[in-house]
């Protein structure tokens, strides 16, 4: 009897003499010093000689019996060239014939030393009987035995994927104990070598015993739904039993250890910590005190007077940072109507607007909480700024009104946020008009606030701002587009970016790895889209979005930015992640037909939405040929054990605040299979693409996308508001938004999010040939990746046409987040397969 993962696995030795032996060869690479983790003790070639590597096969066929063992040997002429970092090693099989076949299941043990672990890439083994090496892709972190006990094994497969109910029974148990291990007991803190995927609620943001730093707990309750992260078992505050307590630095975060980054970066997300300045000691997480903020932000020297100030930052003004694409061309089109307008639907956050159904705008906000809270904008306000055939019911009618609306998200928030000395922000709705041109214009922008009165009931009080070309009315609409771009710039980045990419698809991770074997085929088709997700959502745990973290200190959220997420998180709808989906919600499409999968675009030049669809579709067909290939019918779908299973998970406990929501798939039929698995490719890399990599080009110069503001718009004859006719609309601007003193923490942290390595997986570029044996599925995945090579084509062309107004603007900055393939750096291009930075 052999054990793995506690449970008895029959199998039955080769003892029987005088059979004829069978060798197999094969070749194995493996990391084994520190590039992925510097405190790994650096080993040599020798140390793997002898018994300290033992590796078995198990056969496909014959009552699952084991091979004897074999052991690795220096490779003095590797087969291939390696990189640096790798190491091949010679393994030689001496076997009985009859006990072993193809091997399907390679077990290893690590007895180098209890402190020696290494990083298994690749395992290829010559067998006789097969023309083509048989591959076994591994990418795993091997620890020593003895951290485990004698009850567990590891085992790796080969490149071959099976559903349950078709997997050789020789298989079977290997199976269902490794899946039995990965899952854990719920109990106990982790440890850095185990690889068990559990469950938490995000109870670890803030820091109860520290003043001024608890925070809700968000998820497993109905006033602060959220997705579950990974747990970590790290023990409970002092204060609250209930929050687990935060480590002390990066390396102390569990997660399960094949999550962690497998790479070297330029600007790695390990060093995160050095790169945005933040370092994990007591006092050095937290935001500055209001006393400090307050003293800063009056000194004369500690603001930019003029945006000449703003472009010494960047290199072509002899500054440290590369100059922002937005700026590279034009220095001042940025802040045209137009170019504010088109970033709207070809800018870093383009999934938000939508097309306006009615006017004023309403308001979902619960009337006997909040009042009503319909717009204040009339029909006065715009009339004289459309086109001149057009009144405002035409507009309506032809779906020529757009709007902007960040009103009710934040409309709740504003009376707490804006107690706070150092920042004063407005809820905000914006109106834009549809040209004969087929660009969009504002044409008014309405600024909200909480009643001057404690009570809420009593509705919000407005004003309107439309665009003017001279005197204090034109600093004033600047000023306006300037606090939309506040509230734009938060909701981005915490709900369109870390909400609906990041937190949402963890728990996806999660059930992924505790109920689909990597055997299965839908663990190996959305395998490479978690890459390192779980490693930067812990990272961005303990460094972004904790309690005084970056996002708190740069963002006007401020404490409430992640709880104003979780209110965004009641409304998310997985089925509506789905690209046509979200354009049909949005009033930016028409279905063409029944279903919703073909859509036709009411806003024909979106750049994000054309470019975005050819994506989506291209991922659906590359989704369908995967699955229709291992599901042949819906009733195979219904009776794979581990498929239903991973879905109840996700449903039940990975997002379970939202469990009895009607929307979810039901996972009987093929169509919904592909329907979900393409969302999940969706999201994890085109959506993550088009919200991520333009933070840079568009954000990096601030005043573009300021974070946050610092005072309320100035009253009519007041002082501040006097001055605004002798001050000039720059000064003014960056009197109110992001401070200087945030501003090199802010471009360092987007520096840092909008780069790609040298070794980023692209959409559609696997870069390892073997990482199935199947040809038919390597033949759709080649098809696949020339469909996006054509996409990449015709989005140049789209970008070279001059008709295509909205693509490069008048700042010709041509849209480009939706090219598949990038080279490294912050290049404003790239859709990466996975949410790793």
């Amino acid at each position: 009897m052999s054990v793995l993962g506690g449970e008895e696995v029959s199998t039955v030795t080769a003892g029987v003499l005088n059979r004829k032996k069978m060798t197999i060869t094969g070749e194995v690479v493996l990391v084994k010093k520190d590039k992925f983790d510097s405190s790994a003790a650096a080993i040599s070639d020798g140390d793997f000689l002898g018994e300290a590597v033992s590796l078995r096969l198990v056969s496909d066929k014959r009552n699952g019996m084991l091979g004897e063992k074999a052991h690795l040997e220096i490779c003095t002429k590797p087969s291939r060239e390696l990189n640096p970092e790798e190491s091949m090693f010679n393994v030689i099989f001496n076997t009985d014939e009859s006990s072993i076949d193809v091997p399907e299941a390679l077990l290893i043990e690590n007895n180098i030393d209890k402190k020696v672990e290494f990083f298994l890439k690749t395992i290829s083994l010559s067998v006789p009987s097969e023309s083509k090496p048989v591959c076994f892709i591994c990418n795993s972190w091997v620890y020593p035995a003895i951290k485990y006990g004698s009850s567990y094994t590891r085992v790796f497969f080969r490149n071959k994927s099976y559903i349950p109910s078709e997997t050789p029974q020789t298989l079977l148990p290997y199976r269902k104990s490794e899946l039995k291990y990965l899952k854990g007991n719920g109990l106990g803190e982790r440890k850095e070598w185990d690889r068990i995927y559990d469950y938490d609620v995000y109870n670890d943001l803030g820091e109860p015993d520290t003043p001024n730093l608890a925070r809700p707990t968000l998820g497993g309750n109905s006033e602060f739904p959220y997705p579950r992260r990974g747990r970590t078992g790290r023990p409970p505050t002092k204060t609250d039993p209930k929050c687990e307590s935060r480590p002390a630095k990066a390396k102390l975060i569990y997660i399960p250890r094949d999550e962690r980054a497998d790479r070297l970066k330029e600007s790695a997300p390990l060093s995160l910590a050095y790169r945005i300045k933040v370092f994990c000691s007591k006092t050095a997480l937290h935001a500055p005190t209001v006393d400090q903020i307050s003293a800063k932000s009056t000194a004369v020297d500690d603001e930019f007077n003029d945006f000449e100030q703003v472009f010494a930052l960047f290199a072509d003004r002899g500054g440290k940072y590369p100059t922002p694409h937005l700026i590279k061309g034009n220095k001042s089109s940025w802040m045209t109507d137009e170019e504010f307008a088109r970033q709207m639907i070809a800018g870093v956050h383009p999934v938000h607007i939508r097309c306006l159904k009615e006017f004023p705008p309403t308001s979902k906000l619960d009337t006997k909480l909040y009042g009503d809270q319909t717009s204040t904008i009339t029909e006065d306000h715009i009339k004289d700024k459309l086109e001149p055939e057009f009144t405002v019911e035409k507009a309506l009618e032809q779906n020529k009104l757009f709007i902007l609306d960040h009103h009710d998200t934040f409309m709740p928030y504003l009376r707490k946020i804006n107690e706070s000395p150092t920042t004063k922000a407005y809820a905000s709705r914006t109106i834009l008009f549809l040209t004969s041109e087929g660009t969009l214009k504002p044409v008014a922008i309405e600024l909200s606030l909480p009643p001057n009165s404690d009570c809420d009931k009593e509705g919000s009080v407005s004003k309107v701002y439309t665009p003017s070309e001279g005197g204090v009315e034109y600093v004033l609409w600047e000023l306006a587009k300037a606090y939309v771009a506040v509230n734009d710039s938060g909701y981005h980045q915490l709900c369109s970016h870390w909400l609906n990419t990041h937190a949402v698809i963890e728990p996806f991770v999660i059930a992924t790895n505790r109920q689909l074997s990597v055997l299965h085929p839908i663990h190996k088709l959305l395998q490479p889209h978690y890459r390192e997700t779980m490693n930067i959502n812990a990272l961005a745990r303990l460094l972004l979005v904790n309690a005084g973290g970056k996002l708190e200190s740069l963002f006007f959220q401020g404490k409430y930015a992640m709880e104003s997420s979780s209110a965004v998180y009641k409304d998310w709808v997985f089925t509506d992640q789905a690209l046509p989906a979200d354009l049909l919600k949005r009033g930016l499409a028409v279905k063409k037909n029944e279903n919703g999968s073909a859509v036709c675009l009411v806003l024909e030049h979106y750049p994000y939405a054309v470019d975005g669809l050819e994506i989506w579709s291209a991922i659906r067909k590359w989704v369908e040929d995967y699955c229709t290939h291992y599901y042949a019918s819906d009733d195979i779908v219904q009776k794979d054990t581990e498929l239903q299973a991973w879905w109840k998970d996700v449903r039940e406990v990975g997002h379970g605040d939202k469990k009895d929501e009607p929307w979810w798939p039901k996972m009987k039929t093929i169509d919904e299979l592909v329907e979900s698995c393409t969302i999940l490719i969706w999201i994890t890399s085109a959506l993550h693409a088009a919200v991520n990599f333009g933070q840079y080009p568009f954000a990096a110069f601030f005043p573009n996308r300021p974070s946050l503001s610092r005072r309320l718009m100035p009253e009519e004859g007041s002082a501040e508001y006097n001055q605004l006719a002798t001050d000039s609309v720059e000064k003014s601007m960056l009197l109110t938004i992001t401070p200087k003193y945030l501003s090199d923490e802010g471009i360092s942290l987007v520096h840092l999010l909008s780069k790609h390595t040298p070794d980023e997986v692209f959409l559609g570029n696997e870069k390892n040939c073997d990482w199935t044996s199947d040809a038919n599925i390597l033949n759709a995945f080649t098809r696949f990746g020339r469909k996006l090579a054509k996409i990449e084509k015709s989005i140049e062309d789209r970008n070279k046409d001059v008709s295509e107004k909205n693509r490069a603007g008048l700042v010709n900055f041509p849209y480009t987040l939706l090219i598949p393939t990038s080279e490294p750096g912050i290049t404003a291009r790239g859709i990466p397969n996975s949410i790793s930075i």
